[in-house]
């Protein structure tokens, strides 16, 4: 690293503003900062300052570690689950097919019909 070059800071700030159905303007109010602020820090155009970073962390009763980081955080579902989450692979092809052993619909156009009759 060169003198005077700044590594990222991540943080999960919207994320536990979610779980806890706190808008920007309850956290900033909460803190002592402008509702703008508390969106430059989730998108991670402005860093807090140590101050800051710790009466974040006082709302959400976390550590720092817990809602700051110099490495990108999991997805959450990872850290829960002990797996990531789960993503459609870009290439799958969409199918209408229902679970392993059912009858295909006959609302499926695409399923061919045989006429039995007795």
């Amino acid at each position: 690293m060169r003198r005077g070059e700044k590594l990222p800071i991540y943080n999960r700030i919207g994320v536990l503003r979610a779980e806890r159905r706190m808008s920007r303007a309850d956290l900033a109010g909460l803190v002592g900062i402008n509702v703008q602020s508390v969106g430059a820090l989730e998108r991670g155009d402005n860093y807090p300052s140590l101050d800051l970073a710790f009466r974040i962390c006082d709302v959400f009763n976390l550590p720092v570690e817990a809602v700051f980081s110099r490495t990108e955080f999991g997805a959450m579902s990872a850290e829960l689950y002990g797996r990531p989450a789960e993503r459609p692979r870009e290439d799958a092809v969409p199918t209408n097919h229902g679970p392993a052993g059912a009858e295909p619909s006959s609302a499926d156009p695409s399923t061919p019909h045989s006429s039995t009759e007795v």
